[in-house]
């Protein structure tokens, strides 16, 4: 899966615990599902010629990543800890499965790289319904990797290093996260240049 997912579950384990990690967990969990039920219906192979669509969603996801940049370098700039926390409004079992579902279900590169796994896995010879037959397989191993994550995040050491070190952390993610806000943005504009 991506590193967004990773993010969501670390942000989670790092600043709310183990328990609303877990269901940001289920929440990737879910989005896998679906992602793979789109891909047993044909849903995503229509993203591959919708250069449109692509390049619009592209530049969504990077308009996301320039806001969380901003999101990023102003609590740095007022010491707030905040940035990446997205519960700090408030912390729920719903809101933890809502964020890790669409964390994976809103993702430009998750609907890029489910298009390039029904390519390999119709390429191989599967059915629509032996692909569906396989959506509790992929959302399970989803949810164990992604738990797993949870539970190592949440960790009373990884939280006082988090605790220490969350300023140069914060700063880092805003530039990762600002190349990849304008990388998307400029090739969702090139996407759509090319009709």
């Amino acid at each position: 899966m991506e590193d967004s997912s990773l993010a969501a579950v670390a942000s989670a384990a790092l600043n709310r615990g183990r328990f609303i990690a877990l269901h940001v967990a289920a929440g990737i969990s879910a989005g896998v599902f679906t992602w793979t039920i789109l891909v047993a219906c044909g849903l995503v192979v229509l993203l591959e010629p919708a250069s449109v669509l692509l390049g619009a969603t592209k530049q969504l996801g990077g308009s996301y990543f320039l806001w969380l940049t901003l999101k990023s370098l102003r609590a740095v700039l007022r010491q707030e800890q905040v940035a990446f926390d997205p519960f700090h409004h408030g912390t729920t079992a719903w809101t933890g499965f809502r964020h890790g579902a669409l964390v994976v279900l809103t993702n430009p590169a998750a609907a890029l790289m489910w298009t390039a796994i029904a390519s390999l896995l119709f390429g191989s010879g599967l059915t629509a319904w032996q692909m569906a037959a396989l959506s509790p397989v992929f959302s399970f191993a989803a949810f164990v990797v992604y738990g797993f994550y949870g539970v190592l995040f949440s960790m009373r050491a990884a939280v006082a290093a988090n605790q220490r070190i969350w300023r140069v952390t914060e700063a880092v993610l805003a530039g990762v996260f600002g190349v990849i806000g304008v990388s998307l943005i400029l090739s969702g504009v090139g996407d759509m240049k090319g009709l």
